[in-house]
């Protein structure tokens, strides 16, 4: 039974001081009361530690060095993988809202960043090793895959290589249309352009990308940085990349396919359904090639969705 007290009870005798010792004994408890306080609003206000980051390199399949880095930890893991002409630092703003969660692998591939560019032939497979041969390293059980622009293509290689370790793929304003193919004529339209005047192009190219919005010193950062890639393998990795064959690739491939694009190009759902075990599409409206970049806050939003529909949170930790 609750009994409800109308006056304040005297304090319990053990607990009475003498009124000399009161005040100094009030005091005391202000001072403390008032330390817990600010240090609870400290730590409210500070951000928590960043995750330990692990540097290393694994050699891929035809001997080249792949850089990547670790944070993180845990059983299931994301692996991010970059576009074209791009390095592991193009996930900067994903990296650490994750890592608390997963661990999180960013891979520079072959003829990027760091990673060594001794290799003849640029493919979607050789790239694709790459990925697989950081996987293996870190012996990773359990991994999504996500790969922005060319990155998509390059995913679809790495899980033909790592098998049942692929939960899903997750692409990033790419695999528009699985069926589509180009003619030989288009393909040597789009080599001669970036042929003519490479750094020239590719700066224009890349730059025509973001919207008119976008934070002009992250278009800069990212124009000049792509436009000042390697031509061999910008050139090489752009042959390869429009002569592959998705049908082929994904016939051995019957893992879930998601993709957060841009509005900007339509996707074809119904047509990626004819290829792929299963696709769907989430849009970002008015965002360009660049999502994650661009938009960084609604896009780690609508990849918590779509990670949590493979890797569901547990009951009451929804936050």
């Amino acid at each position: 039974m609750i009994h409800y007290l109308s006056e304040k009870p005297a304090a319990p005798h053990y607990f009475r001081l003498p009124r000399r010792h009161s005040a100094s004994f009030c005091t005391a408890l202000i001072i403390v009361a008032l330390a817990f306080t600010a240090c609870r609003q400290q730590s409210q206000c500070e951000p928590p530690p960043a995750p330990t980051v692990v540097h290393d390199n694994v050699l891929s399949t035809d001997s080249v060095r792949v850089c990547y880095e670790v944070r993180g930890s845990g059983e299931r893991a994301l692996v991010f993988i970059h576009c074209w002409c791009c390095d592991r630092t193009f996930w900067e703003k994903q990296v650490d809202e994750f890592a608390g969660e997963y661990k999180i692998v960013t891979i520079d591939l072959a003829g990027h960043g760091e990673s060594g560019a001794e290799r003849e032939v640029w493919s979607m497979a050789a790239y694709g090793a790459d990925v697989a041969a950081v996987v293996h390293k870190l012996d990773l059980p359990n991994v999504i895959l996500i790969g922005h622009s060319m990155g998509g293509t390059v995913m679809i290689e790495a899980a033909r290589l790592l098998g049942e370790r692929v939960t899903a793929l997750i692409g990033v304003d790419n695999l528009q249309n699985l069926e589509r193919e180009l003619s030989e004529e288009q393909i040597a339209g789009y080599l001669a352009h970036f042929s003519a005047d490479f750094p020239t192009a590719t700066y224009e190219f890349v730059k025509g990308m973001f919207p008119a919005y976008a934070d002009s010193e992250l278009v800069e950062r990212v124009s000049s940085g792509m436009a000042a890639a390697p031509e061999a393998v910008a050139l090489g990795s752009f042959d390869q990349l429009f002569h592959y064959n998705y049908r082929t690739a994904l016939s051995d491939v019957r893992v879930p396919i998601r993709c957060i694009n841009s509005d900007e190009y339509p996707t074809d759902a119904e047509a990626n359904n004819r290829v792929a075990a299963s696709f769907k599409v989430i849009f970002m409206p008015g965002v360009g090639h660049f999502p994650h970049m661009v938009k960084p806050g609604e896009f780690n939003h609508l990849l918590w969705q779509t990670i949590e529909e493979f890797w569901p949170k547990p009951a009451g930790d929804q936050g």
